[in-house]
């Protein structure tokens, strides 16, 4: 019995181990960042940053990552203090519940799973090791944590009257910073349709069918099936519509995006996309699809890494919102990173200024930059938010 409770008592030491040093050192190699701030522009690309408003960005998987928001990080590419210091409003975390090994761009199963080790290496909480909706359910309780621990510096929009009241207190202090919670893949619903109701009470407000694989919903981007909305995702959208829940079509097959558009009530958007127009790829929308978003008074969110659009720089994150503005016009495109979503991009949260700089060099005006950069995500959410 004594070996026995040694045994067991090195297990748990090892494991506390783990759990102290594992969390930062997969958050450094799966979210790597290909230069390092403080950004430098122009001054006159700078002096628009600094006025503007509103920049928001409508997708991070910071909450996957078990990382102290409230700290300045050396690792990952969001954080609190960093939106603070890159002038950032508003920051969508999105919620990663479950991904493939080998994932990739052009077919997944459900048969494997990413998030699990993960989630038992970072020491969360036993239910989530074992539960898709409690993992989702554990990412939202992470960030109204984060809120409640920043005095003030952060908060978690839910509704309208919120997010009015941020906007009020912010423009008398810039550091100031929100967020709003959002789903990838309704897998985290375990094909119950109340699950959609308690995440909406857990404060989710956006969320997408399918990410990597397909699910009781239907078919993703980059599933095997290809298929449309199942009548458990019709249900799931319809409920969705009911509630106020914003629908997110990112790594929905082109079936389920028809199908979407085809029965919504409410305007759509893909919080973080590229275009086949500048990169012809399975994870890429249609010009048909990007105008039946905008004809919806919906967003498109440019995504900043490689698979979606063909590059890291500037120059390519802004050529493909150059696309989307000439094809649907500048107030139906946003910035969608998709920051910490096991992806290389160029800069961190401190860095769009850089964006503003090269949408200078292409011609872009003043106005279109603040549409870009904040202005259309804020309008939206101040129409569709309940």
């Amino acid at each position: 019995m004594k070996k026995l409770a040694y045994i067991l008592g090195a297990l748990v030491l090892l494991y506390w181990i783990i759990t102290l040093i594992a969390p930062s050192i997969l958050d450094n190699q799966f979210n790597p960042m290909i230069e390092k701030g403080p950004y430098t522009v122009s001054e006159k690309a700078q002096t628009l940053f600094n006025d503007l408003d509103f920049v928001g960005d409508l997708h991070c998987d910071a909450l996957l990552w078990k990382r102290n928001l409230l700290k300045r990080n050396d690792h990952g590419q969001v954080d609190i203090p960093r939106m603070l210091e890159g002038n950032m409003a508003m920051q969508a975390f999105t919620i990663v519940s479950k991904s493939p090994k080998g994932q990739n761009m052009q077919e997944n199963t459900a048969e494997t799973d990413n998030i699990t080790s993960l989630v038992i290496a970072q020491g969360r909480g036993m239910d989530s090791w074992f539960s898709l909706y409690e993992r989702a359910i554990d990412q939202c309780e992470a960030l109204h944590g984060f809120a409640k621990k920043s005095d003030g510096k952060f908060v978690v929009v839910h509704d309208k009257a919120e997010f009015e009241a941020f906007l009020k207190a912010r423009s008398a202090n810039r550091q100031l910073a929100a967020g709003y919670l959002g789903v990838e893949g309704g897998h985290c619903l375990e094909g119950n349709l109340e699950n959609v109701d308690k995440l909406w009470d857990a404060g989710v407000r956006m969320m997408g069918p399918t990410h990597f694989f397909d699910n009781e919903l239907g078919g993703s981007a980059h599933g095997v099936s290809g298929a449309g909305l199942t009548d458990f995702g019709k249900q799931v959208v319809t409920r969705m519509n009911e509630l106020g829940m914003i629908i997110d079509v990112a790594h929905s097959s082109e079936a389920i995006v028809d199908d979407v558009l085809a029965m919504t009530t409410k305007p759509i958007l893909t919080s973080h996309t590229g275009v086949k127009g500048t990169l012809n790829s399975p994870r890429n929308l249609s010009d048909k699809h990007l105008k039946g978003i905008a004809a919806t008074g919906g967003l498109i969110g440019v995504a900043f890494f490689p698979e979606a659009i063909g590059g890291t720089s500037p120059e390519v994150i802004v050529n493909t919102m150059k696309y989307v503005k000439n094809l649907v016009g500048y107030e139906y495109v946003a910035l969608g990173s998709d920051y910490d979503g096991s992806v290389t991009t160029q800069f961190d949260c401190t860095g769009f200024n850089l964006l503003v700089e090269e949408m200078l060099k292409q011609g872009f005006t003043e106005e279109e930059i603040r549409g870009i950069m904040g202005e259309n995500m804020k309008r939206f959410l101040l129409k569709n938010l309940p």
